[in-house]
């Protein structure tokens, strides 16, 4: 599915029926061929305004998957490049791809870090936290980035009410909440629960001073406000 060398309907059908951890074990092989990877056209976006806010020795890379994001933090760190996941195959897959990289097996709610980076990302990870978890989630970055240390994500902004990508995610929600309330174990994933003002006050109440930024290269909206984001919390 999406490409020859991407997973059928069934292979995604069995990860959808999965827990996360096992559904992205069994994805892992064929990641990168999915339209889930992130683009390189948002890498190279927050990669660009990293670097005005910088410099930065070590970096985290957050839920990296196969490690698409590691290749931005090494352009804008001096130091080690850390990447964090709980799915055995997609750390696999990143260390065949980035065999320089640090790769660490561990749940981003329970990070084993303290005061070890001075930068953390993470790309399109978020949905996989119910709103509840931000709180934790969150605490469990600032405890590993060092004082005066910078967690900074990409966050479009919502589609328009009505608009076919508002429909489209609206209803891709509504199935994942039929999903799981009928089906063990459960599959996180929401688009539709990661909205900046929630995220912003998550992230002070933890003992961030958050600020946000356009990335230039997604525009603007009709209302002149930008098309995407990238949030840019920093430890005090």
């Amino acid at each position: 599915m999406f490409t020859p060398q991407g997973p059928t309907l069934r292979e995604l059908t069995v990860q959808a029926l999965s827990s996360v951890e096992h559904g992205y074990d069994l994805l892992a092989p064929k990641f990168e061929a999915t339209p889930f990877r992130t683009p390189d056209r948002i890498l190279t976006a927050v990669a660009r305004a990293l670097e005005e806010l910088g410099p930065f020795d070590t970096g985290l890379d957050l839920c990296c998957g196969t490690g698409a994001g590691l290749p931005v933090l090494r352009s804008v760190c001096a130091g080690r490049v850390t990447g964090v996941d709980f799915s055995t195959n997609m750390l696999a897959e990143a260390r065949r791809r980035h065999p320089t990289a640090t790769l660490v097996r561990a749940d981003a709610l329970a990070l084993p870090f303290t005061a070890a980076f001075d930068l953390a990302v993470s790309f399109g990870a978020f949905g996989h936290f119910l709103p509840d978890e931000q709180r934790t989630l969150f605490a469990g970055v600032h405890a590993a980035l060092r004082p005066g240390g910078t967690l900074a994500f990409p966050l479009p902004a919502p589609p328009p009410v009505g608009s076919r990508a508002y429909w489209a995610l609206w209803a891709f929600d509504t199935a994942m909440r039929v999903r799981n309330a009928v089906w063990r174990p459960p599959f996180v994933m929401y688009y539709r629960t990661f909205r900046l003002p929630d995220v912003r006050a998550h992230l002070e109440e933890t003992g961030f001073q958050v600020t946000h930024q356009p990335l230039p290269a997604f525009g603007t909206r009709p209302d002149g406000s930008p098309n995407c984001r990238l949030v840019v919390a920093r430890k005090g």
